[in-house]
This record gives C-alpha cells, sequence and structure tokens, in this order.
C-alpha cells in the first residue's frame, strides 16, 4: 500500500482534504513538521470532516526523524514536483512507494527533493501565449488524490463496495 507524505504542510483544509482522501483509500499519511497550523486546527478538522479516526496518521518531528522512519520500513521515496522533467502517467508504481508531496508556497526543498529516488510531475496545459503565464501548479489535495489513484490503479486496490478490484480505469 503507498503512504503519502506531507513535507511541511501549511494550509489547513488541503491537509484535511488530503486526510480525507487517505480515509476514503486507506491509505496511511504521514506529516512531517513544522506544520503551518495546529493540527487541533478548527478548519483542519471541518476539511477531514468526521474521517480522521479513519485515517492511519503519523506525525514526524523532522524531516530526519521521517527519513528514519521510512529507511526502515524500506520503499521507494517517490517525489512530486511541478519542477520534475518526469510524467507521473510514465512511472510504474510499486506497493511500497512513499509520495512526497512539498510545502503550498514553494514546494519541496532542494535538500529533500535530493533524498527522493525520483521525482514526478503531473504534466498541465501551459498557456498558448507568452503573455500568459498560465497555472504554476495544482491545489496540494488534488495532486496528492491524482498521484494516489494513479498508483492505486495500477496496483489493483482499487473496490467498489461488495466487489472485486477495478482496473482499467
Amino acid at each position: 500500500m503507498p503512504q503519502i507524505v506531507l513535507y511541511q504542510p501549511e494550509i489547513p483544509p488541503n491537509t484535511g482534504n488530503v486526510a480525507r482522501t487517505c480515509a476514503a483509500t486507506g491509505t496511511p499519511l504521514h506529516l512531517v513538521e513544522p506544520l503551518g497550523f495546529s493540527i487541533d486546527d478548527r478548519q483542519l478538522k471541518r476539511a477531514g470532516l468526521d474521517y480522521w479516526p479513519l485515517v492511519p496518521l503519523q506525525r514526524h518531528a523532522s524531516w530526519t526523524a521521517f527519513a528514519d522512519h521510512r529507511e526502515a520500513l524500506g520503499g521507494q521515496l517517490i517525489a512530486f514536483s511541478s519542477h520534475a522533467r518526469q510524467s507521473y502517467l510514465d512511472w510504474r508504481f510499486g506497493p511500497d512507494d512513499w509520495l512526497l508531496f512539498g510545502r503550498e508556497s514553494d514546494g519541496l526543498p532542494s535538500e529533500v527533493l535530493g533524498c527522493a529516488d525520483v521525482a514526478l510531475t503531473i504534466p498541465m496545459a501551459r498557456a498558448a501565449r507568452a503573455d500568459r503565464c498560465g497555472v504554476r501548479s495544482l491545489n496540494l489535495s488534488v495532486a496528492v488524490a491524482v498521484a494516489l489513484f494513479e498508483s492505486l490503479r495500477q496496483q489493483d486496490l482499487l473496490t467498489l463496495p461488495g466487489s472485486q478490484a477495478i482496473t482499467g480505469i
């Protein structure tokens, strides 16, 4: 089962929405501190609704603490960055992957990005004219959902209630 890692998230509703996605898929969520909010934040709880008890949640006091934890468990660390050159669509996800996402304001710092086994991006349409800047990145919770569901799809881990895994989405 893949695991989601949020590096120093800053916006409570984004983290709450990610937690809701993790609850819906049974995916562990790791929060690397410092957080830009209190874990008891009202907006965080509101975005996660009453699903927080369903989220396998772990907090890590620092990047080093998380890195030690991941190393002990194994698996590939897959960073997502709008600056990466390889599309997530060209990657074969594995069962022990750690899907790493950076801060909303500035993504992953280079020293953290350098620890990843691979950096992937989610392709987006770019502005057709030079005078339009286009969209720089997706919302954190959207990016997590896109990457997580592709990983789950590739591994035949998506199911409907009372059915077998969904394949070929």
